[in-house]
């Protein structure tokens, strides 16, 4: 199969959650949705479900979740909940609610106050510090949790085995995924930035055996080709979210390619494998979410060293990229108290940036057109 016949499938894929939802239902599986982050979707997989991940959405406008949500909270959170209260996905049989941000954490409130009859609400609360003992006691309670709520939906028991056997999976899928970014910066005049947005976006809505087999036929072809002699600049993206085609179609009308990113949405979800050398898969999956890192949104008792910071500096340097485009978020508070320590790590490495405020419902990238063409000719010189 062509390179360009796979990556479109991915991009259908990509562009129709809702689609996918319903081949899923018509195959007489049980879906269920996982908001972010970090939820154990490996616990999913392992009832036999699947899990479908909602990330907002690019095409819809906020009207009903307006009657649950303060008017403060980003548009992912609002435009999740718009597309479960419009019908968008009504076939799904449950939902997993992480609180790992303070957006988060009062909306899985809404979310069960406005659906809560309609679909189960799994409510799943993360430790703030993940690292102690008890840290991870508390987070093998919460997934113990989520898997008793998962049971009850898919009418069986969870066995241990078929938690290890997830693992195994996810990381083979986070392996490829892995390797599928380094390709991508290899060969990005054929892996543009809106095909490479939606390669990995697709991950969300399918099963993630099925997602790996199509996606290591993809790396098997680009490997093969030679690596490209790239004559325009490269960045490294940053920030939640950033999967709007229309916004990423600006990078390729002024020559600029991703050669790596920092994006919640893209490798921050498959960074860190879960051990595999651990016999309860509960306490894998806690020790997998122990050794997260790098994360604006999770504890790090060393944050006055500024870690992210260099490490965000660092990757622009390592891929070969020559500046850093980030998206923050609207009303991202986390974000926001961030980059001024996140602007110091890049101004003391040398490193150039701009950032673009964005939400879901931007239709008109006007603004964003302007820096980014005026960040290309500066890289450029």
């Amino acid at each position: 199969m062509s390179i360009e016949t796979i990556v479109k499938e991915f991009q259908d894929i990509a562009a129709s959650p809702a689609g996918q939802l319903s081949k899923y239902k018509a195959e007489g599986k049980k879906v269920i949705g996982v908001l972010p982050y970090y939820a154990p979707e490996e616990l999913v997989y392992a009832a036999g479900m699947v899990p479908m991940g909602i990330w907002g959405s690019n095409t819809k406008t906020i009207s009903r979740a307006k009657e649950y949500c303060a008017t403060f909270y980003c548009t992912i959170a609002q435009l999740a909940l718009e597309m479960l209260l419009d019908g968008t996905m009504d076939g799904l049989d449950g939902l997993i609610t992480p609180t790992i941000c303070d957006t988060l954490r009062p909306m899985s409130q809404n979310f069960r106050v406005a659906i809560g009859e309609k679909i189960p609400c799994i409510f799943l609360a993360h430790p703030q510090n993940r690292f102690a003992d008890w840290g991870i006691k508390f987070c093998m309670d919460q997934y113990n949790d989520v898997k008793a709520g998962l049971e009850k939906i898919a009418g069986h028991e969870i066995a241990n085995d078929d938690i290890l056997n997830a693992i195994k999976v996810y990381n083979k899928s986070r392996a490829a995924r892995r390797e599928f970014v380094k390709l991508a910066s290899d060969h990005c005049d054929v892996i543009t930035p809106t095909k490479r947005s939606a390669v990995l976006k697709a991950a969300f809505f399918m099963l993630k055996d099925e997602y790996t087999a199509k996606l290591e036929a993809l790396n098997a072809e680009l490997a093969a080709l030679p690596v490209c002699d790239w004559k325009g600049v490269k960045v490294v993206t940053s920030g939640i979210i950033c999967d709007n085609p229309a916004l990423l179609s600006i990078f390729e009308e002024n020559n600029i390619a991703i050669a790596a990113d920092d994006v919640a949405h893209e490798s921050r979800a498959f960074r860190t494998d879960a051990p595999e050398d651990e016999a309860d898969g509960i306490k894998a999956l806690a020790m997998q979410f122990r050794d997260q890192d790098y994360e604006v949104l999770l504890y790090d008792p060393q944050s006055n060293q500024n870690r992210r910071g260099e490490f965000v500096a660092n990757l622009v340097k390592e891929s070969g990229a020559q500046g850093l485009v980030l998206f923050m978020q609207q009303f991202c508070d986390p974000e926001e108290m961030e980059y001024p320590y996140l602007k110091k790590a890049l101004d003391a490495a040398g490193v150039p940036h701009i950032k673009l405020g964005i939400d879901q419902q931007m239709r008109d990238f006007g603004q964003a057109r302007t820096a980014i063409q005026a960040f290309a000719d500066v890289l450029s010189v």
